[in-house]
């Protein structure tokens, strides 16, 4: 069955908010919360970056049931891939288990912070790659010491780690991140209903062992439509730009200059808006019929991420696991 998931997104509400949108997702009864890692929002209308770690070791405790995921982490930059270990094994055991490290090549708004050069894609996935083995051999609780092109460790082990191995997902967009990343991850990470990618990825991985796909949808509930419409144009109008665009813009003035021409029918065009359920049911439909066998939702904008929850988030649920199809 496709599991459904709750975005707690950190540049659009405040930690103590998105603890309290943990709890309800638990209590409502989504599956999992990804949670995304940034240092910086995408606008400044958005207007917050809490410290994605600390939110999710809170809402750890705050909730019962519910996986917990980054969406995803960038291993190679502001954070050395052993510090990124570390937190995932920690996090695995406050949660009991509950967590999944999702990590990919990152975005220059979210690295630039520690001052150092941003690398051109085929480097950063160089990086990656070194990063993902790093991880994997921590994770797997095995004493590392490693000298690559990009990163050393000396002699570093994880003291507490889960029961449970932490899973890794990973980010890819094509061919070529299939066939670098498969082997070294477990679940695949994508933003895009994109069935070649997931038919690649499980080619590759053939042998290898189950494997979940896990994707993200932004939808703009509101009960008034130009409203919703509005809110996600001011909100969300960046994402039409594309990841090869969004991963090089350094600051928000950036992502503000390059989204000035995107209209507010254009961002409706690809993000569901208004009190239409069925129109979200539909628009997420994309994702199992590429194979996809996780989905979480993205409620644009902090404004009625509350009224979300209380009034469309369960009935929204309902639908979809009604839909959806078993796997």
């Amino acid at each position: 069955m496709t599991r459904f998931g709750y975005t707690l997104m950190t540049e659009q509400s405040g930690p103590r908010e998105l603890v309290r949108y943990a709890q309800d997702a638990d209590r409502l009864g989504f599956d999992f919360a990804v949670s995304s890692d940034h240092s910086f929002p995408w606008l400044d209308s958005q207007g917050h970056a809490p410290y994605a770690w600390t939110v999710l070791g809170a809402v750890a405790q705050a909730t019962e049931r519910l996986e917990l995921m980054t969406y995803v982490t960038c291993p190679i930059v502001r954070y050395h891939p052993a510090v990124v270990a570390q937190k995932a094994a920690t996090l695995g055991v406050l949660s009991g288990g509950r967590f999944t490290l999702n990590v990919g090549a990152g975005e220059n708004l979210n690295e630039h912070v520690v001052g150092q050069r941003w690398p051109a894609v085929g480097e950063r996935h160089d990086m990656l790659e070194e990063a993902l083995v790093i991880i994997g051999d921590l994770l797997d609780g095995e004493r590392v010491t490693y000298e690559g092109a990009h990163f050393r460790v000396d002699s570093a082990r994880l003291w507490d780690l889960p029961e449970q191995r932490v899973p890794i997902g990973v980010a890819v967009s094509g061919a070529q991140s299939v066939s670098r990343f498969s082997a070294l991850a477990d679940h695949l990470v994508a933003v895009e209903p994109d069935a070649d990618l997931v038919t690649r990825w499980e080619e590759a991985r053939a042998g290898l062992g189950p494997s979940r796909k896990i994707g993200q949808i932004p939808i703009s509930w509101g009960p008034d439509r130009d409203e919703a419409v509005a809110r996600a144009h001011d909100q969300f109008r960046w994402f039409g730009g594309g990841w090869k665009v969004n991963a090089d813009l350094p600051t928000t003035e950036a992502f503000e200059a390059a989204s000035q021409f995107v209209r507010p029918e254009d961002v409706a065009e690809s993000i569901p808006c208004g009190p239409d359920l069925d129109a979200i049911v539909e628009a997420v439909s994309a994702y199992w019929e590429a194979g996809f066998t996780d989905v979480a939702l993205v409620q644009v904008g902090d404004a009625l991420q509350q009224r979300f929850l209380d009034e469309a988030a369960g009935p929204l649920l309902e639908r979809l696991r009604a839909a959806a199809p078993a796997h």
